[in-house]
C-alpha cells in the first residue's frame, strides 16, 4: 500500500471513529436526560435545516438564549438535509446541539413538470427526522422548528404547560406556537389561547402516537397542506396562541418568500414571559372551550358585512360578521387585511367556521360562517 493510500485510510478511520464517538457521547447525554425524571423529557426540539447557515445561526442563537435552564426537559437537535459543510459546522458550534444528518440515497423526484423539488425533499427529510426522534430515540413528543425562526421568552414553558392537554385530549392533533393572523394590529392578549381547525405549522408539537398514525401514509411532498386535509385531521384541532411564540424571518427559501411581505414580516413575537405553570389550561379541552367560545361570539353585536369595517373602526365592543360563502369570507378578510387563504375549505385560524382577531386593541372581530350555527357545535 502506498503512503498516499495509507494516509487516506487513516483519515477515513479517524472520521469514522470521530462520528462514532460523537454518537456515543450524544447517547450518553440523552440517557442522562431521560434518567433525570421518571417521566423523561417533555419533548425533543428539532430544528430542520438544509443549506442556510446564516439563518440557522440566527435561529440557534434565539433558541439557546432560553434553552439553558430547560435543557434536560427539551433535548435540542438540528437535523440537516444534505451535506452543506457550513450548516454542519454551525450546528456543531453550539455545545447543546445534538446533530442529525439526512443523506437521501434515493433523491425524490417531482410528480408533475414545473414543480419545485424542494417540497419533495422537505417532506422526505421531515419523515426521516421524526422517525429518528420518535422511533429510534423513543421520545414521547417532538417540537418541530425550522431554520428561519426566533422564539419567545416563554416558548418552552408554553409547550411544557400544553403537553398534558395533547396527551389527554384526543380531539387535539397538535400544539402550535403560531397564529397566521398574528400581526401586531390583530393581537393583544399574550395569555389568550384558542382551538383551531386549521393546522398552522411554524413551531408545533406532535405526540408519538399521532406520528405512528401519520407516518405510514406520510406524503411525498407538501406535507403541511396534506396535514390540513379533513381526511388526515379527522375532526381534530390544534391549540394556538393569540400572540405568536415564534417569528418567521425566512424571506428567502423553498417557498420563495410567499406571503412574507404581506403577512409574515409584521407578525408580533411575544415578549412577555408568561408564567404558564400558574395557568389552568383545562378550559382548552373541547367540552369546556366550546361553551366559553360560543358565549363570546354570541355576545358580540351582529353587523352586516357592508358595515363591518366602519363598525369595527368606530363602534364599541366586539362585533360579529356573518359570511355566507368562502367568496364572501375572502372579501371580508381582504377588507380587514387578514389571511384570505383557505385549505380544504378551512380559513386560516378558523374554529367551527369562526375566525377571531383583535381590532384596535381589545375589541374582538368574529367572522362567522352562517351555515355553522353556534348551538350545533359539539361539546364533548
Amino acid at each position: 500500500m502506498s503512503g498516499v493510500d495509507e494516509k487516506a485510510r487513516l483519515e477515513e478511520d479517524n472520521r469514522v471513529l470521530g462520528t462514532e464517538l460523537e454518537d456515543f457521547q450524544n447517547k450518553e447525554q440523552l440517557a442522562k436526560i431521560s434518567g433525570s425524571s421518571k417521566l423523561g423529557p417533555v419533548a425533543a426540539v428539532v430544528i430542520m435545516a438544509c443549506n442556510r447557515p446564516d439563518y440557522l445561526e440566527r435561529t440557534l442563537k434565539s433558541v439557546t438564549k432560553y434553552h439553558k435552564d430547560v435543557a434536560e426537559k427539551f433535548p435540542l437537535f438540528v437535523s440537516q438535509d444534505g451535506s452543506n459543510q457550513d450548516v454542519m459546522d454551525t450546528a456543531r458550534s453550539f455545545s447543546s446541539v445534538n446533530f442529525l444528518q439526512h443523506l437521501d440515497e434515493n433523491p425524490p423526484k417531482t410528480r408533475n413538470p414545473g414543480e419545485i423539488i424542494a417540497y419533495y425533499k422537505i417532506a422526505s427529510h421531515y419523515k426521516w427526522a421524526l422517525t429518528q426522534l420518535f422511533n429510534k430515540r423513543d421520545f414521547r413528543r417532538v417540537v418541530i422548528l425550522e431554520d428561519d425562526m426566533e422564539i419567545s421568552p416563554d416558548f418552552f414553558s408554553y409547550f411544557e404547560a400544553t403537553a398534558p392537554l395533547l396527551d389527554t385530549d384526543k380531539t387535539l392533533l397538535a400544539i402550535s406556537s403560531w397564529n397566521d393572523n398574528g400581526q401586531e394590529k390583530f393581537v393583544s392578549d399574550p395569555e389568550q389561547l384558542y382551538r383551531s381547525d386549521f393546522f398552522p405549522g411554524l413551531g408545533w408539537m406532535l405526540t408519538k402516537s399521532t406520528w405512528e398514525e401519520l407516518a405510514p401514509k406520510w406524503p411525498n411532498a407538501y406535507w403541511d397542506d396534506w396535514l390540513r386535509l379533513k381526511e388526515n385531521r379527522k375532526g381534530r384541532q390544534v391549540i394556538r396562541p393569540e400572540v405568536c411564540r415564534t417569528y418567521n424571518f425566512g424571506e428567502q427559501g423553498s417557498s420563495l418568500g410567499q406571503f412574507y411581505e404581506q403577512y409574515l414580516k409584521s407578525i408580533k413575537l411575544n415578549n412577555v414571559n408568561v408564567d404558564w405553570r400558574s395557568k389552568d389550561l383545562n378550559y382548552l379541552k373541547k367540552g369546556q372551550f366550546n361553551p366559553i367560545f360560543n358565549s363570546l361570539v354570541s355576545k358580540a353585536a351582529i353587523i352586516p358585512a357592508s358595515q363591518a369595517l366602519t363598525e369595527a373602526n368606530y363602534g364599541e365592543g366586539d362585533i360579529r360578521v356573518q359570511y355566507y360563502s368562502l367568496v364572501e369570507f375572502k372579501y371580508l378578510a381582504h377588507e380587514f387585511g387578514i389571511f384570505e387563504d383557505t385549505k380544504d375549505g378551512i380559513p386560516r385560524t378558523a374554529y367551527n367556521g369562526v375566525i377571531v382577531f383583535r381590532w384596535k386593541g381589545q375589541k374582538r372581530v368574529f367572522l362567522t360562517n352562517f351555515f355553522q350555527q353556534l348551538d350545533t357545535i359539539e361539546t364533548l
